[in-house]
């Protein structure tokens, strides 16, 4: 995917940090640590990894992301990066709900 949106909330030290929805990449998302959580209350499933977004910044950059935007939403850091899009269709990543997915995903609830 050549998009990925990155978020944290409150304190950018520490984690936890938002790596996308359950349609992204899941070997990248495996690459960053991340695992898909739904919160209480939430109609969505996200992945999160323990990981600062600093580490998950730097993470991205080596597998070829730059960060093309960035914004402060009230106590929400979200940064949008972004990686050149393959030429082929065969490069696209599978979902964890996409029918050829092999595994079944573990969901983490969060009792907030």
């Amino acid at each position: 995917m050549p998009y990925v949106l990155v978020s944290t909330q409150i304190r950018l030290e520490n984690g936890p940090t938002m790596v996308g929805d359950e349609w992204n990449d899941v070997e990248l998302m495996e690459y960053l640590g991340a695992s898909l959580c739904k919160e209480l209350g939430t109609n969505y499933i996200e992945y999160r990894t323990p990981d600062p977004p600093r580490t998950v910044l730097n993470k991205l950059e080596t597998k070829g992301y730059s960060m093309v935007g960035m914004a402060g939403v009230g106590q929400t850091c979200i940064w949008t990066m972004h990686k050149p899009a393959k030429e082929s269709l065969d490069s696209l990543p599978r979902s964890v709900n996409s029918k050829e997915s092999d595994s079944e995903e573990k969901v983490e609830v969060i009792d907030k």
